[in-house]
């Protein structure tokens, strides 16, 4: 099983950016797929999670509204549109199939 994450960078309050996942080592299409980040001195916290089928989405409050999650099941590939990013959003991110196995990330940096 693995992750790599990528389209992450820097970004001015108010902006957007858009994370990809590409996943191998296994039968993506019938996992549910989830986004975690970890803050600078900060313990990792889940983000966004998406069902296999993409019939349902969730978030955590604090992205409630700005995120979207989705994926591609044809390209084994999920993807975090972020929009309103705010300094608080800052953190690597990373995408993971039950929080068990972890891609090295991509850095996100919301700053003026």
């Amino acid at each position: 099983v693995q992750f790599v994450e990528s389209g992450g960078g820097l970004v001015q309050p108010g902006g957007s950016l858009r994370l990809s996942c590409a996943a191998s080592g296994f039968t993506f299409s019938t996992y549910p797929m989830s986004w975690y980040r970890q803050a600078p001195g900060k313990e990792r916290e889940w983000v966004a999670t998406i069902t296999s089928g993409s019939g349902s989405r969730k978030y955590t409050d604090s992205v409630k509204g700005r995120f979207t999650i989705s994926r591609d099941n044809a390209k084994n590939t999920v993807t975090l549109q972020m929009n309103s990013l705010k300094p608080e959003d800052t953190a690597v991110y990373y995408c993971t199939r039950g929080a068990i196995v972890w891609g090295k990330g991509t850095l996100v940096t919301v700053s003026s």
